[in-house]
Order: C-alpha cells, then structure tokens, then sequence
C-alpha cells in the first residue's frame, strides 16, 4: 500500500476524532465514553438482540458485555432473554434510558451545526457531499466475503430475497421448480461454493460457483440487497467466485441472465465476459455469457 496514503488516512482520523469528541471520557459531556454512548444509540427505542447488536458495531463480545451491564448499572438499559427464544438476548432502554437517547440526540444536532455553521452554504454543501463520498467508500470496503453452506441462515436469506427480487422483475414470474438446478448439494464444495456478502454483520449479498465439468463451472445466484447497491458488492463477489473457481483448476467460467437484469448484463461485460451463442436451456435465460479465466 502506498505509504502516503496510509499517512493521510490517518491524518483524517486524527482529525475527525477530535473535532467529534470522540478522546473525551465524557462523549457530548454526558457523562459516558463514546463507546457507551454509540451503544446506547445503537440500541435506540425499539431495542435489539444483543448478538446484532455486536457485529453491527464489529466489537468483541467481551467488550459488549461490559458496555452492557455499565448501561445496566446507571438504569439505562434492561437486558433480557427472548420471549420467544430463549437463547436470544435482547437489550432495551429503560424509560431513564430513553430520555438518555432524546439528549444525546439533540446533543449530536448542535455538534453538526457547530462543525457546519462556521462554513459558507457553498462549502457546507462540499462538506456534506464530501462525507457522503467517504461514508459509500467505507461502507464499501467494510463488505465481508465469505464462502459458506448454502442452506446457512444468512445464504437462506440471501437466496429468498434474491427469488423474490426475480418473481417481481421477470415479465412471467420467477419459479424456481421451472429453473436449471443450482441445489445445496451442487454449491457445496468441491461440486460448488456458495459466497455470502455481510455489511455490518448483516448479510448483503450472494453468489454461487456450480463446477458442471472438469475445466467448466458456471457463475449462480449473484444478488444484492438493496441497502447495498452502489457499493460494488456484486463486483466483489464475482471477483471472489473467479478467484475460487482459479484455485480449484476451472478454466472456462459461464452464466446466464434475464433480458430485464441490464445492471448484470452491464457488470458481465466490464468484467471481460463475452456474449456467446446459447449453450443451455434455461427458460429464464435471453443472454449467455462466458469468460476465459
């Protein structure tokens, strides 16, 4: 990695952290560090599992336990198990806990007023355009791939949103009975592998590998969540699936896709695959594509 660059992220780190107050032991001079304070936030009126909680935040559970019973001791917070599954912990604010929220609310507006108000309503705009820019790109490379069972919880997900998203944007529907089989055991290594996108610890996307020869494989169920669009999680999913499908000994990669997924159509071609003639029957399908890797 380029040494200036590392230098003047962390420069701009340096600096956001002090303009916010973030070094202060009494985060918005409401008596707490910021890491109490963010939790608080986090937990918020209607409340949370405390497991979400933790990887949305990316904290060690230790570290969220103790966060938890400090929020517990100053009557903040009440943690409890599920009503409904007992093996789920959930966290919710007390009513003190509440008012807590509504102040650092407000406290949090005459924070941004403070850092926008010494500004012209031209550099306010480049400012906030500017954040904008960073939070996408953050958000961006904070994704997570990993490869996992198909029929774990978060690719279970994955998949349904992703028949869904079909059913709604396919002119006949989408019936996955009707569709070239891509089955759990046929994306479970070494006869396929299943990737699943998280962001902030929730999941975010997927895509499969179907290995259907010695040398040939086929791209499978690429999708995104729409709160992850923009970010180029499919890219990266692609990225990881050719990589895969490299180390495994595959030479030839193909996929094919509906005539209404234009942005599929689109992320194919910038990444090197070439429409070829139809080399399946798949009664979805209006372009086939393939890839020398």
């Amino acid at each position: 990695m380029d040494v200036d660059l590392v230098q003047r992220v962390r420069r701009f780190h340096r600096l956001v952290t002090q303009r916010i107050g973030a070094l202060e032991t009494s985060y918005l001079r409401r008596g707490r560090p910021l890491g109490e304070a963010r939790l608080l936030y986090e937990i918020g009126p209607g409340g949370g599992e405390v497991r979400a909680l933790r990887e949305q935040l990316g904290l060690d559970s230790g570290y969220v336990s103790r966060l938890l019973r400090s929020l517990e001791g100053q009557g903040l917070v009440q943690v409890r198990n599920d009503r409904a599954d007992g093996r789920v912990r959930r966290a919710a604010l007390t009513r003190k806990g509440r008012a807590e929220f509504k102040a650092y609310d407000r406290a949090s507006d005459m924070l941004a007023d403070s850092i926008l108000a010494p500004l012209s309503a031209t550099e306010r705009q480049r400012l906030v355009a500017a954040m904008g820019v960073v939070e996408r790109l953050i958000r961006a490379a904070a994704v997570d791939l990993r490869i996992e069972p198909p029929d774990s919880r978060d690719a279970r997900w994955c998949l349904e949103a992703y028949f869904n998203d079909l059913e709604a944007r396919f002119d006949t529907g989408f019936d996955t009975t009707k569709s070239n089989s891509a089955s759990d055991a046929e994306l479970t290594p070494p006869a396929g592998y299943f990737v699943v996108a998280r962001l902030g610890g929730a999941p975010a996307g997927c895509g499969a590998l179907k290995v259907t020869g010695e040398t040939i494989g086929e791209i499978k169920r690429m999708w995104t969540a729409p709160s992850a669009r923009g970010l180029g999680v499919a890219r990266r999913v692609l990225d990881a699936l050719e990589a895969k499908a490299a180390e495994v000994g595959l030479r030839t990669l193909r996929l094919e896709t509906n005539k209404t997924l234009h942005e599929a159509q689109a992320l194919y071609r910038s990444s090197g695959y070439t429409e070829v003639a139809r080399f399946n029957d798949e009664p979805y399908a209006h372009h086939w594509f393939e890839k020398q890797i």
